[in-house]
C-alpha cells in the first residue's frame, strides 16, 4: 500500500487505485467532491461505469433501529468469507459547516489495516432522501473496485427512499415494539425493500409480532413485476441471530437479478434517473425541458452524457 499523494493533475485509473490502495481512493473521493467537473474525474467515472464488479447493498430505516450495528455485522461476515467491502455511511450534516456530524469511525468499527475494507462517511447536507450528493459517483467508483458496496443511509424516516435509486438490493430495518411496522405501511416504503430485517430479535415475541405485521403489509403491496418476493427476517447484530439468513437472502436477490438481464436493466433505469436529477439540479426544470431526450443505451456512461448535455445547455 503506497502513501503517495494524488494531485489534481495526476492521471487517474482503476488500475492506479487498485495499486495504490485505500489512501488513494480516499484522496480521489475528496477530489471528486471538490472538482466534479474535472475531465480527469469524468474519465475515471466513465471507466468505472463500464467495469461494475460489486453487489451494491443499501441498508435503510428509521433512526435508532440499529442500522450501524447490523452493517458492522454484515461487513464482518463478508470479510470472513474473503469478500472485499466498501462502506458509505451517510451522516446527518452540521448546519454550520455542512460536514458529517457522526463520522464513519463512530458508526462502523473496522480494522484500519484491513486492505479489503474501506469506510467513508458522507454528509447528507440538504438531501432529505437519505443520501449525499456524492453517493452516486462514489458508489460507481467503489463498485468497480470491491466485491460488495454497502450504503447505510442517514435515517430520516418516511423520506428515506433515495437508496432504491443507487442500490441493487435494499434491506429495510424495523424495530420491534416501536410502531415501525405501522409506519412502514403508511410511509409508502412498502414497495422499496427486497429484504426486511426486524432488528433486536433477541427480544423474542415482540420481534416475531413485528415480523408478522411487516409480512402482512408486504402481502398488500403491488408486486414489483420481476417475480421477487421480499423476505422478512428476524435478526440480532449482538447475538448473530439471523445474520447468516440475512446474508443468504441478500445473495439470493443478487442471483435473482443476474437472471434475464434484470441487473443491467435496473442499473440502466437508475442511471437515467441520475441523469435527469443532475440536469434538473444544474439547470432547473427549464433546462430539463431544453435537454430533450434523456435516455441512455446500455453502453453509455451517464457521467459522459451529463457533461455533454451540460456543455450544450451552456451554449
Amino acid at each position: 500500500m503506497s502513501g503517495q499523494e494524488c494531485p489534481r493533475s495526476a492521471p487517474l485509473s482503476l488500475d492506479s487505485l487498485r495499486a495504490r490502495g485505500k489512501r488513494a481512493l480516499a484522496e480521489t473521493l475528496v477530489r471528486l467532491e471538490r472538482h466534479s467537473d474535472d475531465p480527469v474525474i469524468g474519465t475515471l467515472l466513465d471507466e468505472a461505469w463500464q467495469s461494475p464488479r460489486a453487489h451494491v447493498v443499501g441498508v435503510t430505516g428509521p433512526p435508532g433501529v440499529g442500522k450501524s450495528s447490523l452493517c458492522a455485522a454484515l461487513v464482518a461476515s463478508w470479510r470472513r468469507s474473503d469478500r472485499t467491502v466498501a462502506v458509505i455511511a451517510v451522516d446527518p450534516s452540521s448546519q454550520r459547516s455542512g460536514g458529517a456530524l457522526l463520522g464513519d469511525r463512530t458508526r462502523i468499527a473496522t480494522d484500519p489495516a484491513d486492505a479489503g475494507c474501506f469506510v467513508r462517511s458522507m454528509a447528507a447536507r440538504d438531501r432529505l432522501g437519505g443520501l449525499a450528493d456524492l453517493t452516486v459517483a462514489a458508489t460507481v467508483v467503489m463498485r468497480a473496485l470491491y466485491d460488495v458496496v454497502l450504503i447505510e443511509t442517514v435515517g430520516v424516516g418516511q423520506s428515506e427512499t433515495d437508496v432504491a435509486g443507487v442500490a441493487d438490493s435494499v434491506v429495510f430495518c424495523v424495530q420491534p415494539g416501536s410502531g415501525d411496522a405501522l409506519q412502514f405501511m403508511k410511509a409508502g416504503i412498502v414497495e422499496i425493500p427486497h429484504v426486511v430485517a426486524v432488528t433486536k430479535g433477541d427480544l423474542g415475541s415482540p420481534a416475531e409480532r413485528a415480523q408478522s405485521d411487516v409480512a402482512g403489509a408486504l402481502s398488500l403491496a403491488d408486486e414489483a413485476g420481476d417475480g421477487w418476493l421480499p423476505m422478512v427476517l428476524v435478526v440480532s447484530a449482538q447475538s448473530g441471530l439471523g445474520i447468516p439468513a440475512l446474508l443468504a437472502a441478500i445473495d439470493a436477490h443478487r442471483a435473482h437479478l443476474d437472471l434475464g438481464g434484470r441487473l443491467g436493466a435496473a442499473r440502466l433505469a437508475q442511471a437515467e434517473l441520475w441523469l435527469r436529477e443532475a440536469i434538473r439540479d444544474r439547470f432547473g426544470r427549464e433546462g430539463l425541458e431544453r435537454a430533450g431526450e434523456l435516455r441512455l443505451t446500455a453502453s453509455q456512461s451517464p457521467f459522459a452524457r451529463i457533461a455533454e448535455i451540460s456543455r450544450n445547455l451552456r451554449v
